[in-house]
């Protein structure tokens, strides 16, 4: 961090900012010209806050070199993490992984029945929405613990692990008993005493970006799960809103590339909520294994017209499939498997 001082500022303010600096910890070089004294602060910069430094009246500026988040840096991490999620490996060199299932439970015949064919498609994993949260209040909420008990009942007949969104830290020991990979929604993703919570577990998280977030403020609310002590955090970005009305969300490819350079952590996509039209979900997944994804989450049902949820963006079983057998081509051109 780099912090600029005004032009005739007192030495006795000048002596009392290092010695505040150096109380925090941080080790202060001072650079003195003739208009200008410049402090370059050298440690653990993260817990400075920008804001409360320019509040000082003799600081002209105030300039952050490195990022705010360290457990998610990839300069403090150089190589990929890769989660292991009840046997599926996610990140790094490993296989591209698909993750497949309808938005909502609606009953454990459909949900099992939905996840044998997202593995006969190729897919390594099963997603469904016990707790929804919806816009509308009068829209259907989920079958909360009894759609939790039916991903079980599928899981034991398929071997799938399963996903699965939790809306509130008073039901995470339901999640560590009975989901493989906890997802933290959209809505969610800066409901920082569910990220404490989660953080003090060790059961690997689905991150989800949020609506309106900026990449940074993503990256920082899994270092609120990882500071924790819970490391096994994995990225999903999902779309977020702009002015464009033609598609639900505006999915936001370039975080691929932006989350592999600035991070250790593995990214995947989910083109269904960022699209909202099941036709224009197969060319997104393809272009996010291109940009070099680590995975995907699709929304799959058998009768999408019937669905109880987000029905118009969810692909019919044979369209999964052809989906893979797609993405296998591509991923082969990055260097990959799926």
């Amino acid at each position: 961090m780099i912090i600029t001082l005004k032009k005739n500022t007192p030495q006795p303010e000048i002596d009392r900012l290092i010695q505040n600096f150096e109380k925090q910890g941080v080790q202060v070089n001072m650079i003195s010209g003739a208009n200008y004294n410049v402090f370059g602060l050298v440690g653990d910069t993260a817990k400075l806050d920008e804001r409360r430094i320019m509040a000082n009246e003799w600081v002209e500026d105030v300039t952050r070199i490195a990022a705010p988040y360290k457990l998610a840096n990839r300069m403090f991490h150089p190589q990929d993490s890769v989660i292991d999620v009840s046997g599926v490996k996610v990140g790094g060199q490993e296989k591209i992984v698909v993750i497949g299932g309808p938005c909502s439970v609606e009953g454990e015949a459909m949900i099992c029945d939905i996840a044998q064919q997202v593995k006969d498609a190729g897919g390594v994993m099963l997603r469904g929405g016990a707790y929804k949260p919806r816009t509308s209040p009068y829209a259907f909420q989920g079958m909360g613990t009894e759609g939790i008990l039916a991903m079980v009942q599928a899981r034991e007949k398929t071997g799938l692990p399963i996903v699965s969104e939790l809306m509130s830290a008073d039901k995470i020991d339901e999640f560590v008993e009975h989901v493989d990979l906890i997802q933290v929604g959209a809505r969610n993703m800066q409901n920082f005493d569910l990220l404490k919570a989660l953080g003090k577990i060790d059961k690997p998280v689905l991150l989800k970006r949020g609506l309106a977030n900026t990449i940074e403020e993503w990256i920082m609310a899994a270092e609120y799960i990882m500071a924790g002590g819970n490391k096994n955090v994995i990225l999903c970005e999902r779309g977020i809103r702009t002015f464009e009305k033609y598609t639900r969300n505006t999915l936001d490819l370039s975080v691929v590339p932006i989350i592999k350079e600035r991070t250790h952590l593995p990214i995947i996509i989910g083109p269904s909520h960022a699209t909202g039209d099941w036709k224009l979900v197969e060319a997104m997944s393809l272009a996010a294994i291109a940009a070099g994804a680590d995975g995907l989450i699709i929304e799959v049902h058998a009768c999408p017209e019937c669905a109880w949820s987000d029905g118009a963006q969810s692909l019919k079983p044979a369209k999964f499939a052809s989906l893979i057998e797609k993405g296998r081509t591509i991923a082969q051109v990055v260097g990959r498997s799926l």
